[in-house]
């Protein structure tokens, strides 16, 4: 078991397997952020993310601010001491204080070849160019969108037959095997960040 204190911030089914894979290494999760409950449905229903379910089924704590634009939920995020935060598909840009407020910053987990599709639709962008390959990359997160340094980047191959819905899948597997490996990297030294 890790004695490192990791925030998980995410919200769609893509990060379900990073978060399980966290949790399944036995690493601590302290605190769980998430984006607020939305309506759906033909109810127009709140209802809660896929990343908040599964950490409420799992008696984790979970926090859903709408921004973080007020000093009292940067300072709620910085008293948590958090060790690492982990962020995949969040849905909220997170300004320098949030960035910083973890010891050993934050990394996010982005299902493209980082530099190559950076953004928010890097699945779609990379079948849609009829890209060979993608995958995952593992990065220290800046104040920029996706530009800080590569930690890890594991690759998946595209196929004649892959659709949007399986290499989302694929890479969500991907993601969660690559996140336990880094973070382990992490805690023996052995990750050489790339610019």
């Amino acid at each position: 078991m890790s004695a490192l204190r990791i925030i998980f911030m995410g919200t769609p089914n893509i990060a379900v397997p990073a978060l399980s894979n966290i949790l399944d290494e036995g690493y601590d999760i302290i605190c769980v952020y998430s984006q607020p409950p939305r309506p759906a449905g033909r109810g127009q229903r709140l209802t809660l993310s896929p990343i908040h379910r599964f950490a409420q089924e799992r008696s984790i704590k979970v926090r859903t601010p709408e921004n973080f634009q007020s000093d009292d939920t940067i300072s709620a995020l910085d008293n948590l001491n958090a060790d690492i935060a982990v962020v995949m598909a969040y849905g909220l840009i997170l300004p320098k204080p949030v960035i910083e407020a973890p010891s050993l910053g934050c990394i996010n987990i982005h299902v493209s070849l980082l530099p190559r599709w950076r953004g928010a639709a890097p699945i779609q962008r990379a079948i849609m160019e009829g890209d060979e390959e993608t995958g995952v990359t593992i990065m220290q997160m800046d104040e920029g969108l996706d530009t800080g340094p590569i930690l890890r980047q594991d690759r998946v191959r595209i196929g004649q037959e892959t659709t949007t819905k399986s290499l989302h899948d694929e890479l969500a597997k991907t993601g969660g095997r690559s996140i336990v490996e880094a973070l382990a990297d992490l805690q023996r030294g052995n990750i050489e960040p790339l610019p």
